[in-house]
């Protein structure tokens, strides 16, 4: 006889059958219960769907068992009872440290060494019940409603009945006003307020007195009516300091921003955001909104599990200063993008120019290699060529293919950006945005190529005329042609390197421009003393509003110039296969050698495959660049592509239904209206 094991009884079954009742006082029984039973909400796998399933189980069983309720509502009265609170919301996830470096500094110490925990804080026992690293994941996708649920099933009063829970959500409320009016206070946020306010009480200083009122009257015990009138009151000082945050933030286009100031905005943002939870809560003495609550619950299990994250910190911190600089990118970028055939024309007209200069570039890039010299000066002055020849190509207009993909990318994401769009941006129209970008980029492709294939070849000629030697021949010709074939060579690796240097030169340029404004160096070049007796007033100012307007595309161009000239020359020293391929570049190095191998001694196929090459640098340049800049644009912004399933698949659709749009605008010009999505009336 086979003898049957019996099946261990699960959480619930053990607590009915126990029929015992946790002490309120006890803390340690309460933490070991609500650690057991979190543990059977917790998903056993990464399927964190199962995790809401789970918690409509439980709240099941809490509806179901009345000991089960009791035992809930008695745990958690032990914690409630017996931690501090305060800390819990005025500090969790909030960074402490005044200075961007100094938080960044703690948060890596800490990763490394944990801070030690109080027992008596509140945060001790969020750690203790959610105690693995990836909790907050699951926790945040059940859904609000469910986690109501399950607390209203609790059945245990929250509300103001409760007077040590409402004392300690006062003194956390004071701390947090008390920071934000001195935060408020900062130089770097008063002297961009609004003129009628910087010498005024802002709002950021009049909801403190409006905290200490309320305060006042709850603990007076006075009438509902008053409680709401002052609450109510307190909520639109909040919203009017949000409204400052906007206004700053919005005029960073024009004065540019600065890490600090964005880390002030930051904990400004987070300190108002835990008061206005804290207000819902007090704001009435009868009732306790169950939502704001769990919002604040979420919040706190996230900011647990994530308070050491390097990432996220910099993610949030460093987010906005990262929309400036794709601000000031996406403003240049709607001059790279055509919405008539006389701006295509004109595009390709532009990048012929754009050509002539970079054949030159590559004549002299390979004249510099024919030196012989020392790995760092032959770096340095091939860095010296790229950027004379991106610089002339920037100060004369005209147009290098590649540049464009940084700028057009936040262009486009503009597009999609919740802050200046209201409701859902039109998908179509960002669809026929990306049409505009696809055939303005082939344009000045077209425009390059035309120009670079043979006027280099002719530059090659005529250099062979002039010294009776030709730039490269024989082995050297045949290996420069082997350099840009798509499968004998690493181009296609090199040119997706390109791409990534191409799209830290916009950064670059964007931190530039955004560092420029946010200086004031225009307006301080024209007040200083030295340059006032060097120059006149009209020259001063014309060289001020140079610097302006020109010099973040001047250290971008030089930034650009110098990862191209050094990728190869770094490669060499480290032998590792690390170097450019841009496709301007590329196509030069292509006709020079072509000239000097002989166009006769090529065979066929392989010089179509190293044209097709070519063509792939270029493709691969575009999509890395094009695609890392719209990713950070896109994330700056705080949009998430997964709101937008249909992105992709609009824009495939648009593609098939208008082909020709991609490659050639329309005669008539179609204009791109954005408008907020209706409802679906059922």
């Amino acid at each position: 006889m086979i003898r049957l094991r019996k099946k261990k009884p699960g959480f619930f079954e053990q607590i009915v059958s126990g029929n015992t009742i946790i002490d309120a006082h006890d803390r340690r029984a309460g933490l070991n219960f609500l650690v057991s039973f979190f543990n059977e909400v917790r998903p056993a796998s990464e399927k964190r769907k199962v995790a809401e399933k789970n918690l409509l189980a439980a709240t099941e069983q809490l509806q179901k068992h009345r000991i089960i309720l009791a035992n809930m509502q008695h745990a958690l009265l032990s914690q409630i009872n017996n931690t501090d609170l305060t800390a819990a919301i005025t500090e969790s996830g909030i960074p402490l440290a005044r200075g961007f470096w100094q938080e960044l500094s703690n948060r890596l110490k800490h990763k490394i060494l944990p801070p030690l925990m109080d027992e008596d804080d509140f945060l001790y026992v969020i750690n203790q019940v959610f105690y693995r690293k990836s909790d907050f994941k699951w926790v945040e996708a059940v859904s609000r409603q469910a986690w109501m649920g399950f607390f209203e099933a609790a059945g245990f009063d929250f509300g103001m009945a409760n007077v040590e829970f409402k004392k300690e959500l006062l003194q956390a409320m004071k701390i947090l006003s008390f920071q934000v009016a001195q935060l408020g206070l900062e130089k770097m946020v008063l002297d961009y307020l609004p003129k009628e306010q910087q010498h005024n009480d802002t709002p950021f200083v009049i909801q403190n007195y409006k905290v200490h009122d309320l305060e006042k009257l709850l603990l007076d015990n006075t009438t509902e009516h008053e409680v709401k009138a002052a609450s109510f009151q307190l909520k639109n000082d909040i919203e009017n300091c949000y409204e400052l945050i906007s206004h700053i933030r919005e005029s960073h286009s024009e004065k540019g921003a600065s890490i600090q100031q964005t880390y002030i905005l930051l904990i400004l943002s987070n300190r108002l955001q835990r008061m206005q939870l804290i207000t819902d809560v007090l704001d009435t003495d009868t009732t306790f909104d169950t939502g704001r609550f769990v919002d604040i619950f979420t919040m706190l299990v996230r900011n647990e599990k994530r308070k050491n994250s390097i990432r996220e910190f910099l993610s949030q911190g460093v987010g906005y200063l990262a929309y400036q600089i794709a601000e000031h990118k996406g403003s240049k970028g709607h001059k790279y993008i055509t919405e008539t055939r006389k701006e295509f024309y004109r595009m390709i007209y532009s990048a012929m120019w754009g050509g002539l200069i970079i054949s030159f570039v590559a004549i002299v890039k390979n004249l510099i290699g024919k030196l012989k010299l020392a790995p760092f000066p032959a770096g340095f002055l091939f860095s010296v060529n790229y950027s004379a020849g991106f610089i002339l190509i920037e100060e004369t207009g005209s147009t290098l293919a590649t540049k464009q993909p940084a700028f057009t990318a936040s262009a486009v994401a503009s597009s999609l950006d919740t802050k200046k769009n209201e409701g859902e941006p039109d998908i179509e129209g960002l669809a026929a945005m990306v049409a505009k970008v696809s055939r303005s980029q082939i344009a000045s492709f077209l425009g390059n190529l035309i120009i670079v294939f043979p006027l280099t070849f002719l530059l090659a000629w005529g250099y062979h005329e002039f010294s009776g030697t030709k730039i490269a021949e024989g082995e050297a010709a045949m290996q420069m042609l082997r350099d840009q074939h798509p499968w004998r060579s690493a181009a296609l690796l090199y040119a997706c390197f390109t791409g990534f240097f191409l799209f830290a030169s916009g950064i670059i340029a964007g931190y530039w421009q955004n560092k420029i404004r946010y200086g004031q160096i225009r307006e301080r070049m024209i007040k200083h003393p030295v340059l006032k007796r060097s120059f006149s007033p009209k020259r001063l100012n014309g060289i001020a509003i140079y610097v302006e307007k020109h010099f973040g595309a001047i250290m971008g161009n030089l930034a650009l110039g110098f990862f191209l000239g050094f990728s190869g020359v770094m490669g060499n020293i480290f032998g590792i296969p690390f170097d450019i391929r841009h496709i301007t570049i590329a196509a030069g190095n292509t006709a020079i050698g072509a000239y000097g191998f002989g166009l006769e001694n090529i065979p066929p196929y392989f010089m179509l495959a190293v044209l097709g090459g070519v063509l792939g640098i270029g493709f691969l340049n575009f999509l890395i660049s094009f695609s890392l800049a719209f990713v950070m644009a896109v994330k700056s912004r705080g949009i998430h592509l997964s709101q937008y399933p249909r992105l992709f698949r609009t824009i495939g659709n648009y593609f098939f239904m208008n082909p020709r749009e991609f490659i050639l605008p329309s005669l008539k010009a179609k204009e791109t209206v954005y408008r907020p999505l209706k409802r679906n009336e059922n």
